[in-house]
């Protein structure tokens, strides 16, 4: 049978594994805003069940966000089946800890108290390793693709590479901090080793929702930024192919909406620099002093430039608008 996990489907149809995680997530979703709403325990200053809740949508819109992408995978078809199906089993891994260390009251991420919680953290670590490794070679699956839509595939690679450097950024979070390493050079044995915040300790005051420090800098947010250009890159690219529709003497020509994928690609790269860069001096989000937002000031307007540059350079002309707007731009690679 195509869809059994013996096999990887024909092309064109959904990956099932990734696709029954992304359910289970959305159950998982349901039940941790019972949990939100019932359990008043907190677990490092936030409520018990905000980290299963945020993961459970992040993860399963990264796996729906996989299972489309290889939707239409004709090379390496099988190493992509598997790879995703070891995507959906180390993400389901992850969420299984997660999930056990909130009904325990116990902090899921840096814990180090007892023997029981330092294991399920190692476990983590490994499953993170085993996500990153298979994620990478599911890009590398998409990216090898000729007959998909070239925006989408542009798209795709780009976001592939945003969203796997972004889950590296995750591993700045595991160095201990000045207080942590300080600790271990007395002899002591911290009960965290690692910290979300930079410049002030975890569980202060932070915003709603995301739990994000609003006192200092919050190594999550490039962490959440770049993972999720998986998503942001292919939908500027089915909303580029809307445009060309209405528009097609602009955004007709598939070069200059490849163009625009491109710029908008390299603006979400500089953007997750000057995040990281904020995050690493203790800075919070919405507070961001002169150097930050000169630094914002200089992407917005070389991404603009380039932007405006694309849009009047002959490629997206009259003569180039009359290439048809691929129908797979908008049913997918």
């Amino acid at each position: 049978m195509p869809n059994s996990l013996s096999a990887p489907p024909a092309a064109g149809r959904w990956h099932r594994p990734l696709l029954w995680f992304a359910a289970a997530m959305g159950v998982l979703t349901l039940v941790a805003l019972a949990g939100l709403i019932v359990d008043d325990r907190t677990i490092g200053g936030s409520p018990a069940w905000l980290k299963p809740f945020k993961f459970a949508v992040s993860l399963g819109v990264y796996a729906v966000t996989l299972a489309w992408l290889l939707r239409f995978a004709k090379r390496a078809r099988r190493t992509g089946w598997w790879a995703a199906t070891v995507v959906a089993a180390a993400s389901a891994g992850e969420m299984v800890a997660i999930v056990l260390q909130a009904a325990r009251g116990r902090a899921s991420h840096f814990n180090h108290a007892t023997p029981f919680d330092e294991t399920v953290w190692s476990l983590m670590g490994t499953t993170v390793v085993v996500l990153w490794t298979a994620s990478l070679v599911v890009a590398v699956v998409v990216a090898i693709q000729r007959d998909a839509d070239p925006v989408v595939r542009s798209a795709a690679r780009l976001g592939f590479a945003l969203s796997l450097a972004g889950m590296l950024l995750g591993f700045l979070m595991t160095a201990p901090t000045a207080a942590q390493r300080a600790e271990l050079g007395r002899g002591g044995s911290p009960a965290m080793l690692g910290a979300h915040s930079v410049g002030v300790a975890d569980g202060g005051p932070s915003m709603p929702v995301t739990g994000w420090s609003t006192t200092g800098g919050d190594l999550r947010i490039p962490h959440f930024t770049g993972i999720h250009a998986l998503q942001a890159l292919p939908l500027l690219a089915l909303l580029l192919a809307m445009l060309a529709a209405r528009y097609p003497a602009r955004f007709g020509a598939v070069r200059t909406r490849v163009r625009l994928v491109r710029v908008a690609a390299a603006g979400y790269a500089g953007l997750l620099a000057l995040l990281t860069w904020q995050a690493l001096r203790g800075q919070p989000l919405l507070e961001p002093d002169a150097a930050t937002l000169a630094g914002a000031g200089v992407l917005v307007a070389l991404t603009a430039a380039l932007t405006a540059a694309v849009l009047q350079s002959r490629g997206s002309g009259l003569s180039q608008a009359r290439i048809a707007v691929s129908s797979s731009s908008v049913n997918g690679i």
